[in-house]
């Protein structure tokens, strides 16, 4: 278990920016003793400005030697209270892999801006990102990514209309390139194809060596419901199943819980949205 500590700033903060709250996480006097540190909004979180997450991430990269016990870091976690996921401007990346060789766990919040640039890192297990849609520069950062150790990958692809600027065949060739032998926890979540989606990840090679695969937050329907169906059985390997928030039936949720030997979780059930005759299906988290 980490030893953690937050470090965060109100969006009322107005004077605040990423600058001052890096000086006060350098200048902690617990810092040397954490393992984890979580960050949230760092004041006005949508302003483009090199004041805000870039200088964060440049303070760490500066200091290295400050922070070269932390296992675990949280990048901008906020809720749209504090800032829309859509709003939240990131940051670049790429001198940050090699900074923190120690790093076991990253979770980065928000797309906007974010770039990865080459990422090489042999401890890694952890990456996830959470956004509205995730871009395809940053999809093929992690396709290219050389992460020896990783364990879990989550990312969130979102839509269209807040990021993402691939499609199906985006995902099949980052399942197809990418190399990550240790993997056990797969997720490609939150999508608005969450359906074509998941007959690509059902034929990938990380089929055959994960023990969780997570296909949750989107608009999986019981056209991909059926697709799990029938292709979870020949592989035993797999023991949970995380769907939560979908737009199957009762009748297919039922029948995926059956499953032999797997734990399904099928909660959160959502109905689609009818207008003008059309039926519309929302992943959970966009905006």
């Amino acid at each position: 278990m980490y030893k953690s500590k937050r470090f965060a700033y109100a969006y009322e903060d107005e004077e605040k920016s990423g600058e001052n709250l890096f000086k006060e996480i350098l200048g902690d006097a617990e810092l040397s003793t954490l393992d984890e540190i979580i960050i949230g909004p760092w004041g006005e979180c949508w302003d483009d400005t090199e004041a805000g997450m870039q200088a964060i991430v440049d303070g760490i990269v500066e200091n290295k030697e400050k922070f070269s016990n932390i296992k675990s870091l949280f990048f901008a976690d906020m809720g749209y209270e504090d800032c829309e996921v859509s709003w939240i401007i990131q940051a670049d990346y790429s001198k940050f892999w090699e900074a923190l060789p120690q790093l076991e766990r990253l979770t980065i919040k928000g797309s906007t801006d974010l770039e990865l640039g080459e990422i090489v890192h042999g401890n890694l297990k952890h990456l996830e990102i959470i956004c509205g849609g995730l871009p395809k520069n940053v999809i093929e950062s992690i396709q290219k990514a050389k992460l020896p150790s990783l364990q879990k990958l989550l990312l969130y692809i979102g839509v269209e209309g807040y990021g993402f600027d691939g499609d199906c065949a985006t995902i099949q060739k980052f399942l197809e390139e990418s190399q990550f032998p240790q993997l056990t926890y797969l997720g490609i979540t939150d999508s608005e194809i969450q359906d074509e989606i998941a007959e690509v990840v059902l034929g990938s090679k990380y089929m055959g060596q994960i023990s969780t695969l997570d296909l949750s937050m989107g608009s999986l329907t019981d056209k991909g419901g059926q697709m799990l169906l029938d292709k979870l059985p020949e592989y035993p390997n797999i023991k949970q199943l995380e769907l939560q928030y979908h737009f199957m039936s009762e009748d297919m949720m039922e029948k995926l819980e059956a499953l032999p030997g797997i734990q399904v979780n099928v909660d959160n059930q959502q109905e689609a949205d009818e207008f003008d005759g059309d039926v519309y299906y929302y992943p959970m988290l966009t905006e």
